[in-house]
């Protein structure tokens, strides 16, 4: 089965699930307020953590070094507000895990496993090897 096509199915089934249990325990009426106080505090910080992060990545262009993290962590914290907007507890939980750095690095991370050769000096390299072949084109001629 397609794998959109479980996320778009199963994400609603869990969300009305968690209403109903948590409803049940504290109520609809501060169910409802939950749900709205979630996504006004979550929308607040993670515009608080988008600007540590645009500050961040101007602080690394103008250090003349790419800002990859930060645009990738940009991404992340308008999915994490995506999710925040929408009612529910499970997708609320998942951006609240994406918006904070500690676990956002972590996730990050675990998705985007690349490996670099790191000198010294800290920059990245790729480790290589060539073959000078302009020696062999002048013999021959």
């Amino acid at each position: 089965m397609n794998t959109a096509l479980i996320i778009l199915i199963g994400i609603p089934l869990i969300e009305i699930y968690l209403f109903i249990k948590i409803g049940s325990q504290i109520g609809a009426f501060n169910t409802v307020l939950l749900i709205i106080t979630t996504a006004i505090i979550g929308i607040a910080y993670v515009r608080y953590e988008g600007f540590n992060t645009l500050k961040s990545g101007i602080g690394q262009i103008i250090k003349n070094e790419s800002p990859v993290y930060e645009i990738i962590s940009g991404a992340t914290l308008a999915f994490a507000a995506f999710l925040m907007i929408l009612p529910g507890f499970a997708t609320d939980l998942i951006g609240i895990l994406l918006v904070i750095p500690a676990t956002r690095k972590i996730i990050l991370s675990r998705l985007f496993k690349k490996k670099y050769k790191k000198s010294n000096d800290g920059k990245n390299y790729i480790d290589g090897d060539f073959e000078d072949i302009s020696d062999d084109n002048e013999k021959k001629l």
